[in-house]
């Protein structure tokens, strides 16, 4: 497993992230329904394969994802052995100051989430949603105080439009606050809308990307059917994707996928992984599991030789951007 600096910055993590949205789901959903029971074994296979990097958010199963977490996989590794970053920001209930990115809030969610975490501190606290009443100095000044409190190392944003995440950096710059070394947004081989303005931003800025839905919630594993469905439990159960949700340029998209990971004699998921890190602005790619051996086969993607320049722009080619609201 490779380990790279993420952003501008002395933190180093490995190029493979698991993310956290399925542990506690147990009862909620047919596909990633882990819990306390069943999340040891994915966190020992992580480890053994070199994922030092490991995804959360308050919002995740109600706390539940960071609850379980604590309890079994920082009791498996020595802190400073792995990276845990988590996300503050979606509202956990109907209390008013129970959301959001103002000072109350952050700094109450943050201890909360250490208590669930077991730990002392969060490697990378993310915003996971500004809030539209906040203004962005507070945010800041607040998210400054707790690095400078010990509680956090390192901050990051999440899903935002570029403009919001470059005030963010402009008044960290001005104002001598800690800067966003990470950014969490939607990218994939079939959702590239964030090309346009914020992996550019971050490229210019030294912020590393850490995109969620890699896969594309499974589509770029190449099982799926037009009709609807396929052969996971996953894209049969999966109620956010229907029959409809791909377009014909997305299909086009995983069959030269397919072709691209024949020839080399890989999967279509680790090609489409290695696609994200033949970006230059990319740090680790944030990957759900839902079998032991998807955790196998990412790590051994990090080991592949790099895409060539007629693979990535063979996969690249059919895209077609989408029209921005």
């Amino acid at each position: 497993m490779k380990h790279v600096p993420l952003g501008r910055s002395g933190l180093m993590v490995s190029r493979v992230c698991l993310g956290g949205n399925s542990w506690g789901a147990k009862g909620r959903r047919g596909w990633g329904k882990f819990d306390a029971d069943e999340a040891p074994a994915y966190f020992k296979r992580a480890l053994d394969v070199g994922i030092t990097f490991f995804d959360t958010a308050d919002t995740y199963n109600a706390g539940r994802s960071e609850e379980i977490m604590g309890a079994t996989l920082l009791k498996m590794a020595r802190r400073d052995d792995i990276v845990i970053s988590t996300k503050v920001g979606i509202r956990m209930s109907d209390r008013p100051n129970d959301v959001g990115t103002g000072r109350k809030h952050l700094m109450s969610s943050l201890d909360a989430q250490l208590k669930r975490l077991g730990t002392d501190y969060v490697d990378v606290y993310q915003v996971h949603r500004l809030d539209p009443h906040t203004p962005i100095e507070e945010t800041m000044w607040s998210l400054d105080q707790i690095v400078r409190s010990g509680k956090v190392r390192y901050i990051g944003g999440s899903t935002m439009p570029a403009y919001k995440f470059a005030q963010m950096l402009m008044i960290a710059d001005w104002k001598g606050y800690a800067r966003p070394i990470a950014m969490q947004n939607l990218y994939n081989l079939i959702q590239r809308e964030e090309e346009r303005e914020m992996n550019r931003l971050c490229a210019e800025q030294g912020v590393g990307l850490i995109p969620y839905s890699p896969l594309a919630r499974g589509f770029l594993a190449g099982n799926r059917d037009r009709a609807g469905g396929g052969e996971t439990e996953r894209s049969k159960s999966d109620t956010i994707v229907k029959a409809g949700t791909y377009r014909d340029c997305d299909w086009t998209v995983v069959e030269r996928l397919k072709a691209v990971a024949a020839a080399r004699g890989i999967k279509p998921t680790q090609a489409a992984l290695m696609w994200l890190w033949s970006k230059s602005y990319m740090a680790a790619p944030i990957i759900g599991a839902t079998s032991l051996d998807q955790l196998d086969d990412a790590a051994k993607a990090t080991e592949l030789a790099p895409l060539a320049a007629d693979e990535v722009k063979s996969l690249e080619e059919p895209y077609q951007f989408r029209v921005p609201e």
